[in-house]
């Protein structure tokens, strides 16, 4: 039998005007914008008590209520290997590598990471996106915590809403900046490119913080702490700043020839084939025990490699 699916949230003033199911898709991430419009349609998710339509607006406040089924996946279990670092009867921790897309879209109906959280545990089925509450880009490396029930699925999703999960990335970028600080820049989707995002005035708050872990003489390796989670947030940003990620083709990152003869520096950058972004830490309070965890994952391979190269660089050229 089917389980219940039970949210409660109210309107923030900054959503104010907004059409529904605009804000709601912002309330309730965890869910695609066509279940969210179903839900409307069907009255499974009112507003302070009413039906509602997609296209009407809001004027902040109001009290949204989802009391709905949750119907089960189609999608089919694949036995992908996974890289657990935790795991009790409520979630679990998955360090995710390059390449793998989280949930299945256009192109991208199989071997994903939520095809493999089925085979893993095929309860899953049960709970909406299989327990997965955020996302990394594809070809973006580190830690997602994934629920196993609906009630933990609720709670983590909540702490996400209320800012309290910590993310906190690295990355290698081109140029050098001599300060910490922070990008507070809204974003939305392109309206011209729509696989992508950018920076808009009528976007969705997006808050980034960064510090400097090294400066190298054309690069930088970074630290990002994320107080909100837009789609491709951080790349966005440091694209705002001039300093895209090395690798990231979609946001600037393409190759460029470093400076002086570093031919090693270049082809290592060459062959560095993604964005060079890692989720490294993770934090947040436990559904079941309610104590805060911290999980860390160290970089992978390919990230570490680049780093040697431009310390290699570095000693060479003085």
């Amino acid at each position: 039998m089917p389980s219940k699916i039970q949210h409660q949230g109210t309107v923030p003033k900054e959503l104010a005007h907004d059409r529904l199911d605009h804000v709601v898709a912002a309330l309730f991430p965890q869910y695609s914008r066509s279940r969210l419009q179903a839900w409307i349609k069907s009255g499974e998710l009112v507003v302070d008590g009413f039906p509602g339509r997609s296209k009407d607006k809001v004027a902040g406040g109001e009290r949204i209520v989802i009391d709905a089924l949750a119907d089960s996946l189609t999608d089919e279990p694949e036995a992908i290997p996974l890289d657990i670092m935790f795991e009790d009867d409520l979630l679990l921790v998955i360090n995710k590598p390059a390449g793998l897309v989280v949930h299945p879209g256009a192109g991208n109906r199989t071997g994903t990471l939520l095809n493999a959280l089925l085979h893993h545990l095929p309860d899953l089925q049960e709970v909406p996106r299989a327990g997965i509450v955020h996302r990394l880009d594809k070809d973006t490396t580190g830690l997602m915590v994934v629920a196993k029930t609906l009630q933990c699925q609720t709670s983590l999703v909540e702490q996400l809403q209320a800012r309290t999960v910590k993310r906190i990335y690295e990355a290698v970028v081109y140029g050098v900046t001599h300060a910490d600080g922070q990008v507070n820049a809204p974003i939305d989707r392109d309206p011209v490119h729509r696989t992508r995002m950018k920076i808009r005035r009528d976007g969705k708050e997006a808050i980034t913080d960064f510090s400097v872990l090294r400066r190298f003489r054309s690069h930088s390796h970074m630290q990002f702490s994320l107080q909100t989670g837009r789609t491709h947030q951080i790349r966005v940003h440091m694209q705002h700043m001039g300093m895209p990620l090395v690798g990231d083709n979609v946001y600037g990152g393409q190759y460029r020839q470093p400076a002086g003869d570093r031919q090693a520096l270049a082809a290592c950058l060459k062959a560095f084939s993604r964005q060079a972004l890692h989720a490294r830490e993770l934090s947040f309070k436990h559904p079941g025990s309610t104590e805060q965890v911290v999980f860390q994952s160290d970089i992978p391979a390919d990230l570490r490699a680049l780093l040697d190269c431009l310390r290699q660089a570095e000693l060479e050229n003085g």
